[in-house]
């Protein structure tokens, strides 16, 4: 089977089968060799390692990975796709291929099967719309991580990675940046995918810390009350927070809790820090008792 990463040889498989592209499913194939060299290289991946690759599309990036990795697991959704991969990755017996949303994936029970209940690698090209649930959901579900090595829009990237004060800062800045080390690897213009989408797309790798890089007694609470600050930006943090109906936070809780951190009643969540937010979830919790 030829090498994917072509317009040539995707267009001829597309062909083949007859393919329909689906909207849904926010469906965009690489199609340039060098960015697929580059992610491969930007995750690391070696012949040491078990992958998940989550959308694998027609196998473009998966026959990468099957060259230079011990073991892969591809979970594709779309079941029009699942002929095609049998057909572009029938020369791998390191592949296994699973019809099924990755949301509704048991990857704990992936990770002991496959990798002996080791850390894995994994590896998505992501729609803008399922961004979030599958990162949150493959850090909170404690899966064994060593890193998540991702293809999302351009400005999902920036709001992974970006500080306190920009209007790209909020629970996902946050949630990754508690669980992981965001770093930018390569940035790729929408001339590489077929079909073309309107926007850029950046490949943005997730390391997993040992140790959070902070300290939150509650982790479940510190993440309800970032979700509380930032469901309503415009609103002060103290707002934000006793209007939240899943949070029995008072008022008088929560000023305690800003003048015991030195800070001003009237700040908006997106001003505080990870280590604040932290600090704010401990105090909130000791007041509460």
């Amino acid at each position: 089977m030829a090498t994917l990463g072509t317009p040539t040889n995707t267009i001829e498989v597309l062909k083949k089968y007859n393919f329909n592209f689906q909207k849904k499913f926010g469906q965009n194939f690489l199609i340039d060799t060098h960015i697929l060299e580059k992610i491969i290289t930007a995750s690391g991946v070696t012949k040491e390692d078990c992958v998940l690759e989550i959308g694998p599309g027609i196998g473009t990036m998966t026959q990468y990975l099957a060259e230079n990795a011990r073991e892969v697991v591809a979970v594709e959704i779309d079941k029009a796709l699942i002929p095609i991969l049998s057909d572009t990755l029938s020369e791998y017996d390191n592949v296994t291929i699973i019809n099924e949303d990755i949301l509704k994936v048991d990857v704990n029970r992936i990770v002991q099967e496959k990798n002996g209940g080791k850390a894995i690698k994994v590896i998505a090209n992501l729609p803008y719309y399922i961004t979030t649930p599958i990162i949150m959901g493959l850090f909170e579900s404690d899966v064994p991580l060593e890193s998540i090595t991702i293809m999302v829009q351009k400005e999902v990237a920036d709001r992974m990675q970006v500080g306190p004060g920009t209007k790209d800062y909020g629970a996902l800045s946050l949630a990754v940046q508690y669980y992981a080390k965001p770093e930018v690897m390569i940035q790729v213009p929408p001339t590489c995918f077929m079909p073309k989408p309107s926007v850029g797309s950046t490949v943005i790798k997730l390391t997993r810390y040992e140790k959070p890089p902070v300290e939150a007694d509650d982790e479940k609470f510190m993440f309800s009350l970032i979700r509380a600050s930032f469901n309503q930006r415009r609103k002060t943090l103290v707002n934000g927070l006793t209007n939240a109906t899943n949070l029995k936070t008072g008022k008088k809780d929560v000023l305690k809790a800003l003048e015991e951190m030195k800070l001003p009643s009237a700040i908006r969540g997106e001003a505080l820090t990870l280590a604040q937010f932290a600090e704010l979830s401990n105090l909130l919790s000791l007041i509460g008792k």
